[in-house]
């Protein structure tokens, strides 16, 4: 017999995503990155629409941003910051590759009627891609693309509590390479990218952690969006498939492996808009 469900998320039905018009590897900022690896456009395009397909077919809205020539990152829209209601605190990315992606995430924000309050200069937070909600927190990493000086910044700006993350292995630079809410009690977890104290603050955190092996974190399992109980996966292993369907989730995987390349899949390709710290 399944689980009990855990009560569902709050957050993660309307989604912010761009179009990878101008999606390609053209510098090198993380191990996955090979810029002699050629991108696909047409197959990118095709798991693009296809997540965005999932997506909305498991019940969630997707609001589109537009593509820009020369920012081909600009379609991993996690990182474009942290959404608190209609308060959108943008990233400082460490990367000056990815810097120019800045002034048209504020844009986009700001004609949507968000309120915008920025981190201030000389700290590198990295959006969403380094903070996720869980629970009464919000959890965010740092060391690899994020300063630990954000955090209290951060947490000043959004009054959430903030608990913060070391992320130690450089394929896993990201906090949502590692960490995925799936409800109010259970998440996906990879141990292997955090340092001792890290795994002590999930522990502690998370009362029903599934538990991925590096198998599965390598295959970005972790880096999957979940819309009520459907889990959107860029892979499922058997084991994690069954102990999602135990716990009442329905996997969709969609195949993001163009965008893989350059070191995103599902959750990279998504910012929730829809969040509210401290609900």
């Amino acid at each position: 017999m399944p689980a009990p469900a855990g009560r569902e998320l709050t957050w993660g039905r309307r989604f912010l995503m761009c179009p990878p018009e101008h999606f390609g590897v053209l510098y090198e900022i993380n191990s996955w990155m090979h810029s002699e690896v050629a991108v696909d456009p047409d197959r990118a395009r095709e798991q693009w629409e296809a997540l965005v397909a999932a997506l909305r077919s498991a019940g969630a809205q997707v609001e589109l941003q537009p593509a820009v020539p020369g920012l081909p990152d600009l379609v991993f829209t996690a990182n474009a910051g942290v959404v608190n209601g209609r308060q959108f605190v943008p990233a400082r990315f460490r990367h000056p590759e990815r810097q120019g992606e800045t002034p048209h995430d504020i844009a986009w924000f700001s004609d949507h009627g968000y309120r915008v309050e920025e981190l201030p200069l000389g700290v590198s937070h990295e959006g969403a891609g380094d903070a996720l909600p869980f629970g009464s927190v919000l959890v965010s990493g740092y060391r690899i693309r994020t300063d630990a000086a954000s955090h209290a910044y951060l947490s000043k700006l959004t009054g959430a509590a903030v608990r913060s993350v070391e992320l130690v292995d450089p394929r896993l630079y990201h906090l949502d390479l590692t960490f995925c809410p799936l409800d109010e009690r259970r998440a996906m977890v990879a141990p292997l990218g955090w340092d001792r104290y890290g795994r002590r603050v999930m522990e502690a955190l998370v009362p029903e952690p599934l538990v991925l092996g590096e198998e599965a974190t390598l295959q970005f399992c972790a880096n999957s969006v979940v819309v009520g109980r459907t889990v959107v996966m860029p892979a499922c292993p058997p084991a994690v498939g069954r102990q999602l369907e135990a716990w009442g989730f329905e996997v969709e995987v969609v195949d993001v492996s163009e965008f893989q390349k350059a070191g995103g899949a599902c959750r990279c390709l998504t910012l929730a808009l829809d969040v509210e710290l401290g609900r």
